[in-house]
Parts: structure tokens; sequence; C-alpha cells
């Protein structure tokens, strides 16, 4: 009895203490002529921004603004998480390279990058790398198709042309060919032991029969190419430099922390698998691919998820340089210009509270599928 007597206590205390804030908080915002809502989304911005991958301009709503920051941080989460794996995976195995030169130079690039903060790694890339970077007129260009200076990164973009939706139509006409191919092949080593190469196969149609409807049809894309115009490049995308810096420095940074998962996974798997690849005349790289890396991921899935997440909420660290994410443009300039603090702060909160809990949500179902089941 007496227990419940406290607990009864205990709600009915954080109950009052949630009222007191929510009246205080109430109250002071009427001193200070504040009105609380979220009626403001749908105001005039009156702000541009360098890099939206929507349509955008001055006359856009806050709401708009809340859309084009939320896409920009999802864009340098993804790029990174993709980049960061690629590279963490290289980093770990070459970690174990029976090489010493390879193996050391992992250590020294794993030693050094994660232990320096990331937001002196995107200061670095900003301001001593891509802003010291020639001026437009002096871009350093690649066969006269892409350019880099201290404004960003320029480069074709694709458009459709005439022939984009037949060319389409075929693309996606050769994918299921392969799928049921793939299917097929599968079924016939299954019941008959004789293997097809749907590999080989798959790779000659999915560039044969394309082509061949490029040659006949035509180009199904059209290419705008940027071209010097006054002071700066006019056509193409653009890759600004905040993006360069903040993905390069966010990848360099949680790549490290990957290598070192990866080469604990790696050593957490059994020599003697190793060994009875071996004993099959496995060769090395197979034996990594097929034998090693699979059994290795069930170590690797758990911590993985967390250099995700990390590398999600570091992408905060946008604000320093000014690229226009979520911080920087919601809970920078809109919390500014509106003085909605409570709505934009808790806006911006469940923004990165989803997009952690649908990375943990992929990455633990894609853990329990590779799990180990006993019975």
């Amino acid at each position: 009895m007496r227990a419940w007597v406290f607990q009864i206590i205990a709600v009915i205390a954080v109950v009052a203490l949630g009222w007191y804030l929510f009246d205080n908080t109430q109250t002071n915002l009427e001193k200070r002529g504040i009105v609380s809502g979220f009626g403001f989304l749908g105001n005039s911005a009156g702000f541009g921004i360098a890099q939206h991958l929507i349509e955008y301009t001055e006359s856009d709503t806050y709401g708009r603004v809340f859309l084009v920051g939320l896409l920009n941080t999802l864009l340098v989460s993804f790029i990174g998480i993709v980049l960061a794996s690629i590279l963490g995976f290289i980093l770990g195995v070459a970690r174990l390279s029976p090489n010493w030169l390879i193996s050391k130079m992992a250590t020294v690039y794993i030693e050094t990058f994660r232990n320096i903060p990331p937001l002196l790694q995107i200061l670095f890339w900003y301001f001593a790398v891509f802003l010291t970077l020639p001026g437009p007129r002096d871009s350093l260009g690649i066969n006269d198709t892409f350019f880099l200076n201290s404004r960003g990164l320029y480069m074709p973009s694709p458009g459709p042309s005439e022939n984009f939706w037949p060319f389409a139509l075929v693309l996606l006409a050769t994918i299921a060919a392969i799928v049921v191919m793939g299917r097929w092949a599968k079924a016939r080593r299954e019941a008959t032991g004789q293997v097809f190469h749907a590999f080989w196969a798959s790779l000659a149609m999915i560039i044969l029969i394309p082509g061949l409807a490029v040659l006949i049809g035509g180009n199904p894309l059209v290419w705008s190419v940027p071209e010097l115009s006054g002071f700066n490049f006019r056509g193409g995308w653009v890759l600004i430099p905040e993006l360069m810096a903040l993905t390069l420095a966010l990848t360099i940074y949680t790549a490290a922390f990957i290598a070192e998962n990866v080469r604990s996974g790696i050593m957490a798997v059994s020599h003697g698998q190793t060994e009875a690849a071996r004993s099959l005349g496995l060769r090395p790289g197979n034996t990594l691919r097929l034998v090693i890396i699979p059994q290795a991921l069930r170590v690797i899935i758990p911590p993985l998820t967390s250099q995700y997440l990390n590398l999600a909420k570091n992408s905060s660290l946008a604000a320093g340089i000014g690229y226009p994410d979520m911080v920087s443009l919601f809970a920078g300039t809109v919390l500014n210009q509106t003085g909605q603090a409570i709505e934009v702060i808790a806006i911006t909160m469940s923004v990165y509270l989803a997009i952690s809990i649908s990375i943990s949500l992929l990455m633990n179902w894609y853990n329990k599928r590779i799990a180990l089941i006993e019975r």
C-alpha cells in the first residue's frame, strides 16, 4: 500500500511540474506578444536558399523552407552513410592486410581522423580547401565539362528527351527479364544441379539491349553542360562548397569508426573458417567475400547502426559553415525571424528523432534477417 502511495504522489508531482512549466511558458509568450501555434508555417519566408532540391523562391512559405532543409539533411545523411560504409569496409579489411605498408597506412588513418572532432574537420575542408580554390574564371576544368572552383563543382545535368519513355520501358522490361532468368537459373540448379551463369547473361542483357535501343531510337537524355556566363557558370548541376565539405568530413570521420567495427567483426570469426575455405580451394578474395564477411556481419551490424545514427546527427554541424540543413535553415533563420522557439525546436527535434528511429528500424530489420537462428 505504501508503494502505491509513493507512486501516486510521484505522478501528481510530475503532472504538476509539467502544468507549471506549460502555464509559465504561455504567460511569458503572451507578455512578449508571441502567439503560439504552427500558423507561422504558412507565412512568406522572404529569403533565398543556396541549395534546394525542390522548387523554391523567396516568396515561398516557412513550410516550404522546412521541406528544403529536411531534404538537404537527408541528402547529406544518405550520401555520407553510403560513402562512409564503402570507405570504412575498405579500411577495416586493409587494417588486417598481411601487407605491412597497407596495414599501417590504414591504422594511421583510423587513429588520426577518429580523434579529431568532426566540426574541426568540417571547418578544415571548407575554409582551408574549398574556399581557397580559384574563382569561376580560373576554374579547374575536366574536358570542358566539369568545373571546380570556390563556388562549387559544376557538372552536366540530364533531362528527358522525346525518346526517354520508350527507352525506360525497354529498360524495365530488360530488368524484369533478368529477374525471371535469375529465378529460373536458381530453380534449375536446385532441381538438376546444372549451373547456368546468370550473372554474365544478365550483364550482357543490361548492356546490349538498352544500348541497341539507344542506337535505334536515339539518346533518351538531353544534357545541360555548364558554361561560363559573366562571373559565374550557368546550366548543369552544382555541388556547393558547403555540401562537399560537410559530406567529405563526415565520411572521413565516420569511416574511421566503421573500419574498427569491420576489423573487430572479421576477427570475431573463427580462424577455422578461413582454414576450411582454403582447404576447399577458395582464393583469399572469395574466402573473405563468401565465408568471412557474411559471418562477420552479425557482429558488425549492431555497432554499425550506432555509427549511422551518429553521422545523421552530426549532419547538424552544417550550421558551422552555413550549409542550408534543418538546423541552419529552420532552427536558425526561421527561428530568428518568427520567434516561435518552442514550435521550431520541437519540429527540429522531432525530425532528427524520426530519422534516427527510421535508421534503427531498418538496421534492426536487416540484423534480424542475417542473425544466426539456433534450434
